[in-house]
């Protein structure tokens, strides 16, 4: 089975997440998309738990994906490396990211042995170009992608700030947020 990585903090998981796992399904060779939520963060930022982010991300609810547990129950970094060991053999991999993440690729931990291991799908997002490319990567692209600027920080901002997310996340996600009181400056 080709499965494609979704990994990240979910920190909180939200419909922009969906866009892209139904997209890559849609656009790609793709059997499934899994939901990767990291254990730690590398850099280190401050998120919700693991244990908190696992949980909202349990709730995106959309046909051939599932969660996948290999960095939290192994405890990992963060550091997308180190998880090569820690796949199923019998499947064959590619790993999602966005067009934002190509300018500081280089900055990851092992980012050459990581591109020549597992291919990379990159997923357009607005205000960021499609570069630069590395060798085993293939941008996603086709004339019906829809593409959208949503991002974990702007739900935690708007949260902050006291603004609906509603709109932005599932709803089980913003009743979960506003259940432990995640995100709140004051």
């Amino acid at each position: 089975m080709k499965i494609a990585l979704l990994g990240g903090s979910f920190n909180p998981p939200h419909i922009g997440h969906l866009f892209i796992a139904r997209q890559v399904l849609d656009f790609t060779d793709t059997d499934e998309v899994w939901f990767l939520p990291n254990y730690g963060q590398s850099p280190p930022k401050p998120v919700a738990t693991a244990e908190e982010r696992l949980a909202m991300t349990k709730v995106l609810n959309l046909p051939k994906t599932r969660i996948s547990m290999i960095e939290i129950d192994n405890k990992l970094d963060g550091e997308t490396v180190h998880i090569l060991p820690f796949l199923p053999k019998e499947h064959t991999f590619s790993f999602i990211i966005g067009s934002d993440q190509l300018p500081t690729l280089h900055l990851w931990l092992d980012w050459e042995k990581l591109i020549t291991t597992i291919p990379f799908l990159v997923f357009p997002r607005y205000g960021y170009p499609n570069e630069p490319l590395y060798g085993g990567m293939k941008v996603i692209n086709h004339e019906l992608l829809i593409g959208s600027n949503i991002s974990s920080t702007k739900i935690r901002d708007r949260v902050g700030e006291g603004l609906p997310i509603d709109q932005f996340v599932p709803k089980a996600v913003a009743e979960y947020i506003d259940s432990h009181s995640l995100y709140k400056t004051t």
